[in-house]
């Protein structure tokens, strides 16, 4: 596979689009980078069992300038629950590296096929709205660790920074939506950093003809061009968290999770 402009234009694109929606919906960006990175991998000849935990590896160590560049930009704006966040960052560790060994053992059929039907999920749900009880407060540590570990865990699976669960489950106990979302984004820091290292630790990248440029699953030009994109963007989008209803932003997010989920089906049915 060889690096050429087109794909270096690729890369920057993407991490334009990923930084922005990162910072506007407290998503690591994850979501939008693995069904774009299986595609051109698996069409610059990367046979698909390489090329899926090679787009969740390399999706989930460019979250970490786009999940850093986004918190900054929340805390700026008061948005992070830092008592949520301590205990569930502790969990998000925990889970990742449970995760990660999923992953070393699962083929990537089953990775492609679970991130499908998790994001459909998370899309319905996000549509369906349905409003927590007005008596319903932030869980106790122990369960927050809980949430943030199975956070953890299923984020590393489909290479995410957690906000497609993590907004859902602050907002569910009575978390303003603004801070649900920057806590998010906040929490995508730690995840991203523990996720990176793991997916750089899986060995299975030694029969392809760029291992020279990779870690592990994880391919270092799209990490390189992808966050240098992704910094500036995701201080936009932080922005927009302030100008637009939480309700739009949910749906936006829906939308998104949807169409992601149906193009990596599409991506692994085309190689079955």
């Amino acid at each position: 596979m060889e690096l050429t402009i087109e794909l270096i234009l690729i890369f920057l694109a993407l991490g334009l689009l990923v930084g922005f929606m990162a910072g506007l919906l407290g998503i690591g960006g994850g979501g939008i980078m693995v069904p774009v990175l299986t595609a051109l991998f698996s069409y610059n000849g990367i046979e698909i069992d390489k090329a899926v935990p090679m787009a969740l590896g390399t999706a989930m160590s460019s979250i970490v300038i786009t999940s850093f560049s986004s918190m900054r930009a929340h805390k700026a704006k008061d948005n992070i629950l830092w008592s949520a966040w301590r205990p569930m960052a502790a969990g998000v560790v925990l889970g990742v590296i449970l995760g990660a060994y999923l992953v070393s053992i699962a083929s990537s059929i089953a990775l492609a096929l679970f991130f499908s039907i998790f994001m459909a999920y998370i899309s319905i749900q996000l549509f369906l709205d349905k409003k927590p009880k007005p008596s319903r407060r932030v869980l106790p540590n122990a369960y927050l660790f809980g949430g943030g570990g199975f956070i953890g865990t299923i984020s590393t699976l489909v290479s995410i920074g957690g906000g497609s669960l993590t907004v859902p489950f602050l907002i569910w106990q009575n978390v303003d939506g603004k801070k649900a979302i920057g806590t998010s984004a906040a929490l995508g820091f730690p995840l991203s950093i523990m996720g990176a290292l793991c997916y750089m630790a899986i060995s299975g990248t030694e029969h392809i003809n760029i291992q020279a440029l990779t870690i592990g699953y994880v391919y270092l030009p799209a990490v390189f061009f992808i966050s240098i994109a992704s910094f500036f963007t995701a201080k936009l989008g932080a922005h927009g968290t302030q100008k637009y209803p939480v309700s739009v932003l949910k749906k936006i997010l829906g939308v998104l999770n949807m169409i992601l989920a149906i193009k990596m089906l599409m991506s692994v049915i085309d190689k079955v």
